[in-house]
């Protein structure tokens, strides 16, 4: 009995120096364990709905349809229960029921989503300390790999062409323009642009501050026409309410992104090849970009999209960034139109500055 006492405090005593070494105290383990007997009791219906009040409305938009998937087919499993094999089952399922659109790329973008929300929801239990890291089961399966986009920049015969059908059709043309003019000078995606606000002028320097996806905000410089032009937009839609919306219909209402819908549904119409390659809001920032990288260099085109560094960039970006004054000479080589920033008036007819200020 004695040399099994014996035994045991030996053991006991390596497993204390062990831990010691580790830097972890008895204490640490048995919360750790408390930790994961209530993961034990979370299901996908109990944590799905605080997942849902802790992220942003834009991953809520772009998550919870896969969220209540998952709920519906796993409500009533513990979130530690799936395997990784289960999750490609799904997103497997997932990929073969998706909508056929005109634009469908075999179910890809769903499965790709559907385990993106999956990552996003165990990342946030990993946070909650409801599962280890290596636990995680969304990371273990790999997205289907993207392939290359089908947008492309528009040539200026092209673009022509949609400013012309922009302003014969619909029943605000004054204000299709004006949107077209704005996303072809800023390259601003739709979000930015609908996030306008009065405030966020600045007529003075032509500086517009665009809020955008990720939480980025940036300064843009803009032509004094089209300055004057969002300016007078406000005039006569904002019923001078600074902090509201800066874009609206004649009626005041704010504007929402099904303008963008109609206004390219009816330049289909009027234009075939619109239609049939699925042209969008998207395709501008695509051509106002490559024209920038290709006169301008791609540190200026970097700085004109609002790109965020990326991590693995290397020392030499930090040093190579472009400045808000040169954005602004590669916009006045794109107008036609000096800047406060650069005064410099090198024409190279992307813009026409003597039109009426829209497009």
């Amino acid at each position: 009995m004695t040399g099994a006492t014996d035994r045991h405090q030996r053991h006991l005593g390596m497993v204390l120096g062990l831990l010691e070494e580790l830097g972890i105290t008895p204490e640490q383990l048995i919360e750790g364990t408390a930790t994961m007997t209530s993961a034990a009791t979370a299901t996908f219906d109990e944590y799905v709905p605080r997942l849902w009040e802790a992220v942003s409305p834009g991953s809520r938009r772009v998550y919870g349809p896969y969220w209540k998937r998952i709920c519906q087919r796993w409500g009533h499993r513990r979130i530690t229960e799936p395997t990784p094999l289960e999750i490609k089952q799904l997103a497997e399922e997932i990929r073969a029921d998706a909508v056929v659109r005109r634009n469908a790329r075999g179910g890809r973008t769903a499965a790709e989503h559907l385990i993106s929300a999956l990552r996003c929801l165990y990342r946030h239990a990993v946070l909650d300390g409801l599962l280890h890291e290596a636990d995680n089961p969304a990371a273990k399966v790999a997205k289907p790999r993207r392939l290359a986009s089908t947008r492309r920049a528009l040539t200026d015969t092209q673009l022509s062409a949609i400013r012309e059908a922009a302003a014969a059709t619909g029943n605000d043309p004054e204000l299709d323009c004006l949107l077209l003019r704005l996303h072809v000078e800023t390259a601003c995606r739709r979000g930015g642009a609908l996030a306008l606000r009065p405030q966020d002028l600045d007529p003075e320097l032509c500086l517009i501050n665009l809020r955008e996806k990720g939480g980025t905000s940036r300064w843009q410089p803009i032509s004094p026409t089209l300055m004057g032009s969002l300016n007078s937009h406000h005039s006569e839609r904002g019923r001078h309410d600074l902090t509201g919306r800066l874009l609206r219909y004649r009626d005041n209402r704010p504007l929402t992104s099904r303008r963008y819908d109609h206004l390219w549904q009816r330049v289909g119409a009027e234009l075939p090849w619109v239609r049939t390659q699925q042209v969008s809001t998207h395709w501008l920032r695509h051509t106002t970009l490559t024209w920038v990288e290709r006169h301008c260099g791609y540190a200026v085109a970097r700085a004109f999209a609002g790109h965020v560094q990326p991590r693995n960039a290397g020392t030499t970006l930090t040093y190579v960034q472009a400045e808000i004054h040169e954005v602004a000479a590669a916009l006045s080589q794109l107008t036609g139109e000096a800047h406060p920033l650069t005064g410099s008036n090198r024409s190279l007819g992307v813009g026409d500055a003597s039109n009426d200020g829209t497009v």
